[in-house]
């Protein structure tokens, strides 16, 4: 009688929730954890994402709403302070750790949340994040979809996709592999998957890419971050 051989794991086998959430458990509720050591690059990630989608907020027909937002894998909030919070009126975050969602409660965006422009707080995994129908304009992903595996990846593209308002769009920011495979970090158990594999997975959603464009004066060394409009 022949055995039949295990398929080897891949990268995508590999993602641990589990292993995700005590990794960012140790990480420091500021800017310079959410980005690595990276923080001074706030500034020029978030104008660049403000003219990504800007045409989009001032054309004349089929115009993209500005009152609602959505944050995920929000951290301490700095997206939806530096960007989100430019652009729309109003922003929820997702964010798995309890710790980055109340250090944006009581200190990081206090000013934003007493002015009433933050609504729910989501202490959530993407994996888990089932948002209500037609709620938003927006929803914004950004250097989190990596731990999110395959399957997870489009079930949670299928659930955005239904909570967007009409003329709503998703977008995405990501690392892209330069090197056309998907690359794991044992680190903090996310995977780097290149362009092509994003893009497929945006196919399979139904979803249209309405624009795309490469991040730019980033450091040497880092992987290249693609952003994505989505419909």
């Amino acid at each position: 009688m022949f055995s039949v051989a295990a398929a080897p794991e891949t990268p995508n086998d590999k993602i641990s929730y589990k292993k995700a959430a005590d990794y960012w458990d140790k990480i420091d509720p500021s800017i310079e954890g959410m980005l690595g050591g990276f923080g001074t690059l706030t500034e020029l990630d978030c104008a660049t994402s403000i003219r990504f989608i800007t045409e989009f907020c001032t054309q004349t027909n089929s115009a993209l709403a500005l009152e609602y937002a959505c944050d995920c894998g929000a951290g301490i909030g700095r997206v939806s302070k530096n960007f989100l919070l430019n652009v729309f009126k109003k922003v929820d975050l997702v964010e798995q750790n309890p710790k980055f969602l109340e250090q944006a409660k009581v200190d990081y965006m206090k000013e934003e949340v007493t002015a009433g422009k933050v609504g729910d707080f989501f202490p959530l995994g993407l994996q888990d994040f089932n948002p209500e129908v037609g709620r938003y304009d927006m929803i914004w992903s950004q250097w989190v979809l990596g731990h999110l595996t395959d399957d997870d990846l489009l079930a949670f593209f299928l659930r955005c996709k239904a909570a967007l308002k009409p003329n709503g769009v998703i977008g995405v920011k990501e690392n892209v592999c330069p090197r056309g495979v998907v690359e794991l970090d044992e680190q903090d158990s996310s995977v780097t998957r290149p362009a092509k594999a994003l893009e497929a997975v945006f196919e399979k959603a139904g979803l249209k890419i309405l624009k795309r464009a490469v991040q730019t004066g980033f450091p040497r060394g880092l992987y290249p971050v693609n952003m994505y409009l989505l419909q």
